[in-house]
């Protein structure tokens, strides 16, 4: 299958970046090295092109039961210009896709799905899309920046009239950005550091970046990559669809019990209903290395007896903390903050404890 090409793949080419084959498309991994890329995230500013990102419009009078029907948090919560995080539950306990969710006005909304899923979730909205809601696939159409990081409203609020230094996490502005028009502005991100996500259409895509990068140069912005994303994402125990989440995890199990609201009907509700009152037999947790070791995913997660209790699902070594850090699944036995585990790494059972998420603490 040949690889899709992002509106900017030449600008990052031009820009040194290793470019990988990522979700279908031709990503950026990195443009100098991972520990770098992460620490400028952290500690001042930088953007990340993640362009492969799905978008769907959904139009109509019936828009929200239908998003009420797919979505299991409950989106009748959501007003104009705030965001939702949330997931398509399957009809077999697990997770189709998790996804944000944008409310534009009552009858107007923007569904974010992971680059991996879209064709899959594409499927699954239209399958439950029995009252004719008007349903659009943007995703082509469209770019998106992250910029993120402590210095991010600094960086860009020359470049637009929206208050950036006033807007609360999880809430957007539609307006001008850099020149551009209709450009949503979104307080949302996957880094834990704070910033913004840029959805801009693809042909003022390379102006909006320019800009940004110029605009961002005298407070230290960088272009990152997707290594350091994910290095970000698993300090702050955020799920990967296809590593922590996928079609077989239930969402109580992977700890999104917030985002599973009852008191609304939606996909398989009754048998989350029962996992939730029965109790769920293993946790997703988020553990450090007190040995030096790096966990790696579908590594063993055993007890002191050498006994088999979880996976890890991610697992890193943790730039901001200089040790070995994860998140896998474990027996609810063992899911407690302060438990000691241990991981398998080459036949070698490697002490670790299992930690309040985030796993990094700022």
């Amino acid at each position: 299958m040949e690889l899709k090409k992002i509106a900017l793949n030449d600008v990052h080419v031009a820009l040194g970046a290793k470019m990988v084959p990522f979700a279908g498309y031709n990503m950026p991994v990195r443009y100098s090295s991972d520990i770098e890329e992460h620490n400028t995230v952290r500690n001042a500013v930088g953007i990340f092109d993640v362009s492969h990102m799905g978008e769907f419009m959904l139009r109509g009078p019936g828009a929200l039961d239908l998003i009420q029907r797919i979505t299991s948090n409950d989106a009748s919560k959501l007003t104009d210009g705030k965001v939702q995080y949330s997931c398509f539950p399957n009809e077999e306990g697990g997770i189709v896709d998790d996804l944000l969710v944008y409310r534009f006005s009552e009858e107007e909304y923007m569904l974010v799905v992971n680059a991996s899923n879209i064709e899959k979730d594409w499927a699954w909205v239209n399958k439950y899309n029995t009252n004719g809601v008007e349903l659009e696939n943007i995703s082509d159409e469209m770019s998106l920046f992250a910029v993120q990081g402590p210095k991010a409203v600094e960086a860009l609020q020359s470049l637009t009239k929206i208050d950036l230094a006033s807007m609360v996490y999880y809430t957007f502005e539609k307006g001008e950005f850099a020149g551009a028009q209709d450009v949503i502005v979104s307080a949302t991100g996957y880094t834990g550091a704070g910033g913004f996500e840029i959805y801009v259409k693809n042909e003022d895509a390379v102006k909006v970046f320019e800009a940004i990068m110029e605009a961002g140069k005298e407070y230290g912005i960088k272009p990152i990559g997707l290594g350091a994303r994910d290095t970000l994402r698993l300090e702050m125990g955020f799920c990967l669809y296809g590593n922590d989440i996928n079609d077989t995890t239930s969402p109580l199990e992977a700890g999104l019990g917030w985002i599973t609201k009852f008191d609304k009907d939606f996909t398989n509700a009754d048998n989350l209903k029962a996992q939730k009152e029965a109790g769920v037999t293993r946790k997703l947790v988020g553990f450090e290395m007190m040995e030096k070791a790096i966990p790696r995913a579908h590594y063993e997660l055993v007890n002191a007896e050498g006994e088999q209790i979880g996976e890890v699902t991610s697992g890193t070594m943790s730039p901001s903390m200089g040790k070995g850090i994860g998140l896998g699944y474990v027996t609810k036995d063992y899911s407690k903050t302060g438990t000691e585990i241990f991981v398998r790494v080459r036949n070698k059972d490697m002490k670790a404890q299992i930690v309040k998420l985030p796993i990094y603490k700022k």
